[in-house]
């Protein structure tokens, strides 16, 4: 049985009780991804010798006793846009190959303050742009379940790290659904908290406006306490929340007693398969017995979220990657003719082709006499869309749906159809564009692929979502189920 397979309490009381150490955790976490990344292909680097240090001091600091938080001593993985000092940040794009950041991200100085141990770096789509992990410039993840299948993106390698046993838990990026689609997909659990809660400093940008780090783990409780290590307000990020934060592991009280449920009429609709649709009619069942009720309802802006997000994200992708411009920072092409010629053969040679078509799609939107017919028009569909959210939570306490609208596909089967891999996110893009939080928590299986169950809550209400998530998760059993890797 792997370490991994332990309870974070069981774990934190083996270490103090010195039955356990560090290294043997790091051992356990290096011993995994060498039997079975060759597969998984989860990780772009691993920092063995870092990771083996950071034991060192840890065990060392054990010896001598005192309290020690809950993430003490745990093997991490960190998404390849969250920068790390000293340790090579790619964004999985030929652009940054090169680059190793000065600083740590907030989220990752957070987590060397909890005293976990980052193991390496986690491959994604390039510069989070994509739902498949396929638009890697390194290397296409596959799910654990399947290596026929996609881990789902743009968080593939975070969700696919934790599902194969590699770490304890991960971070990823959710900009559309990134966190929560990948987790549904390999069968773990995906949060994405409330735009602001989470300081994006030091998260390479795609879409600013919508970009959140969260945690995948295992199970909803470990969501809860890396939740609580990362949250807070961040000075570096003028987006972050200057709010207080709850105390998440209290909330976890398995009581679901009164709870109101809304379940859109859109969200089980046309187009999702009805095995996704029937496991998660299950899990309602389940809540209902628990005492919560729920009514179905309509969100009817719905269907214009995957437009609205691609103009939006796009535009702000435009903006943001304008950067890379082969000056600076990141890869430069050899012997340009001038410094236009620098820009266009950097930019050509170094941004993969998914990034390329958002890029040329947001400038198109921006562009001078096309403005006000995307961009604006788009934000202002954004508006409708969250007053979609806010209307819903007038009477109800969580909004209920699938994550996604089927489970994992082949690699390969969609990548040549860019507007049927966006169609992939409806369920999860109108959560960013209203900026509240959600969770994806395995529901079942269909076809031998994990389903993943979407609860979506009122922003800052993360403490809802997670005892609503948790008391589920008390009365089923699809979140022990793991891989036959």
């Amino acid at each position: 049985m792997s370490l991994f397979d332990l309870k974070l309490q069981e774990i934190h009381s083996r270490l103090t009780g010195k039955e356990l150490t560090v290294a043997d955790l790091v051992d356990q976490s290096l011993d995994a991804i060498r039997s079975v990344d060759s597969t998984v292909k989860a990780f772009l680097r691993v920092d063995e010798e870092g990771a083996r240090q950071s034991a060192r001091v840890l065990d060392e600091q054990l010896a001598k006793g005192g309290d020690r938080g809950l993430l003490f001593g745990l093997p991490a993985g960190i998404k390849d846009n969250i920068v790390t000092e000293g340790l090579t940040t790619t964004c999985a794009s030929r652009f940054l190959e090169n680059y190793d950041p000065i600083y740590d991200a907030t989220v990752v100085k957070k987590l060397k303050q909890a005293q976990s141990v980052t193991i390496g770096k986690l491959n994604m789509d390039e510069f989070a742009m994509g739902g498949s992990n396929e638009n890697s410039a390194f290397q296409v993840t596959t799910n654990p379940w399947n290596a026929e299948y996609v881990p789902g993106g743009s968080s593939g390698g975070s969700a696919a790290s934790v599902a194969a046993g590699e770490v304890y838990f991960s971070l990823g990026s959710d900009t559309g659904g990134s966190i929560r689609q990948p987790a549904a997909y390999c069968g773990v659990v995906g949060l994405k908290p409330t735009y602001g809660l989470v300081s994006r400093f030091g998260l390479v940008a795609f879409a600013s406006s919508l970009d959140q780090i969260g945690p995948l783990t295992k199970n909803v409780e470990d969501a809860a306490y890396v939740l609580q290590a990362i949250a807070g307000h961040d000075p570096h990020d003028s987006t972050s929340a200057k709010v207080d934060i709850p105390d998440y592991i209290g909330a976890l009280s398995g009581d679901v007693k009164g709870l109101r449920i809304a379940v859109p009429k859109e969200y089980i609709g046309q187009g999702v398969d009805p095995k996704v649709r029937d496991a998660v009619m299950t899990a309602l069942k389940t809540l209902e017995s628990l005492g919560a009720t729920w009514e179905e309802v309509s969100m009817p802006h719905t269907e214009y979220a995957v437009a609205t997000y691609y103009l939006l994200a796009s535009s702000e992708a435009s903006s943001n990657l304008a950067r890379f411009d082969g000056v600076r920072y990141g890869v430069r092409a050899a012997d340009p003719d001038n410094l236009l010629d620098l820009y266009v053969k950097s930019r050509s040679q170094g941004f993969g082709p998914e990034v390329k078509r958002r890029i040329m799609l947001g400038t198109y939107a921006l562009s001078s006499g096309y403005y006000d017919a995307y961009y604006l028009k788009a934000q202002k569909v954004r508006t409708l869309i969250k007053q979609d959210f806010d209307n819903v939570f007038q009477n109800y306490d969580v909004i209920i749906g699938p994550t996604a609208p089927t489970a994992a596909f082949k690699i390969g089967e969609q990548i040549g159809n860019p507007l049927t891999m966006y169609l992939n996110d409806i369920l999860t893009i109108p959560v960013n564009l209203a900026g509240v939080p959600a969770i994806s928590v395995p529901c079942g299986l269909a076809d031998g692929m994990p389903v993943g169950l979407q609860i979506i809550g009122k922003a800052l209400d993360e403490s809802t979502v997670l005892r609503v998530a948790h008391a589920f998760e008390q009365h089923t059993e699809h979140h022990k189920l793991r891989p036959a890797l």
